[in-house]
């Protein structure tokens, strides 16, 4: 895992940094955007309501979910918990209303018995399993860390012996709840280290406040990487963003917004370099749907949906394939990237808080935006660099890109063709 201030790429940006969540995914759903990775929540596929009782399977649902991301040829991680109503030890404390409840933990012969049916019924076809969603939250979890992580080593064992291949990534814990997040998270890494550390990635979600930014994100994320150093989590053990998105009501009273526009580009794209820039290996966005009147920032195949998209697909088709080096700014100072050469220039910059000056470099003919749009620039011009992020490039790294830009619509105009 690297970590800012500076971050530098041992291998090229995957696209599994780029991920989704895509409620509608059984149902055929096709997103107009190179998706990466999918995490199957909130997509109809619960281990609630796939075993709806003790002897009961309902498979339909998990399997077209499966058979449609992969034929998208999206990665697919599945979240194996929460506790099913007919599995649960005490009376549930939370409100999740999908099928399963925020019990302790189910009894253990019964969970190892769930783990092993989806792990031998899906083998390869499923990359990585995430334990549970939101342990440190009630309407998700009831027990305790260590109760969690034992849960953790046994799905581990299971998994490792029937697709050793597979990522365990841990269960995930809410940030901006900070009560239940510094009761929860520094105590499950305590006890996952008891476990000799049965997990390939540690996983939060960074949803800010109702009114927050970006910028306010990367505070919940220096968080996380500072517990985790405290926590003596290993270097081999990634970090992934389970869930992110913006205005989303709450805490409390805390109100929450609409953005649109370019400043809905911007946050989209933003988001995943920051990720980026924290050493954040993946990023699941919540979600490709239609608006609901939930969540700040709308992905979708609608014109409501298209600014966000159009940030997701302009980071992705900035940074996948890239090796990197990138250092944080200041207020004064932007971030900055490196994806190229002092020959051949590739940068992208961006601000988290403030206006930071940049000045574009030698050899950098072309500058786009986070809608993709570009236009010529000059090298030596000094720029205003705020929220909204710019790639500054060669001409042959311009051409490069726009090759970059032909492969990624050739492929998702194959995924709109398919049956």
């Amino acid at each position: 895992m690297a970590v800012a201030p500076m971050a530098v790429a041992a291998n090229p940006i995957p696209d599994v940094a780029f991920g989704m969540h895509v409620p509608q995914i059984a149902n055929g759903e096709k997103p107009n955007a190179n998706i990466g990775s999918i995490r199957l929540w909130d997509a109809g596929v619960a281990w609630g309501q796939v075993q709806q009782k003790k002897k009961t399977f309902w498979w339909n649902g998990m399997d077209a979910a499966i058979a449609s991301a992969n034929a998208q040829g999206m990665s697919i991680t599945y979240v194996l918990g929460s506790t099913p109503k007919w599995a649960q030890k005490n009376p549930p404390k939370g409100n999740y209303p999908y099928g399963g409840t925020g019990s302790a933990n189910p009894d253990m012969d019964v969970w190892k018995k769930w783990v092993k049916t989806v792990v031998q019924r899906y083998g390869a076809s499923i990359d990585a399993y995430q334990i549970w969603n939101e342990a440190n939250l009630s309407d998700f979890y009831d027990g305790t860390p260590k109760q969690m992580a034992k849960l953790t080593k046994e799905a581990y064992k299971i998994i490792r012996k029937y697709d050793p291949s597979a990522k365990v990534v841990a269960a995930s814990s809410t940030v901006r709840l900070t009560k239940s997040y510094n009761r929860f998270f520094p105590e499950y890494m305590k006890q996952l280290k008891k476990q000799k550390w049965p997990v390939d990635a540690i996983a939060v979600h960074t949803y800010p406040p109702g009114k927050d930014t970006p910028g306010d994100r990367l505070k919940y994320l220096d968080k996380v990487v500072k517990d985790m150093k405290k926590g003596k989590v290993p270097s081999r053990i990634e970090l992934w963003d389970t869930e992110v998105n913006y205005g989303i009501k709450g805490p409390g009273k805390t109100k929450g917004q609409k953005i649109t526009g370019q400043q809905a580009a911007d946050w989209t794209s933003s988001t995943f370099l920051d990720s980026i820039l924290m050493g954040v290996d993946r990023t699941y966005w919540y979600y490709w749907y239609r608006p609901d009147g939930r969540l700040g920032i709308i992905l979708d195949n609608a014109a409501d949906g298209d600014f966000g998209r159009l940030g997701y697909q302009t980071a992705y088709d900035w940074m996948t394939g890239s090796f990197y080096s990138c250092t944080r700014g200041s207020k004064k100072q932007p971030n900055v990237c490196q994806l190229g050469d002092a020959i051949n220039p590739e940068v992208v910059v961006w601000s988290n808080e403030g206006v930071g000056t940049y000045t574009v470099p030698q050899g950098a003919t072309w500058q786009c935006n986070s809608l993709n749009q570009c236009s010529p620039t000059a090298a030596g011009t000094q720029l205003a660099i705020g929220g909204s992020p710019l790639w500054f490039g060669s001409q042959a790294n311009y051409e490069k890109l726009l090759v970059k830009q032909q492969a990624s619509a050739a492929a998702r105009a194959a995924v709109q063709a398919l049956p």
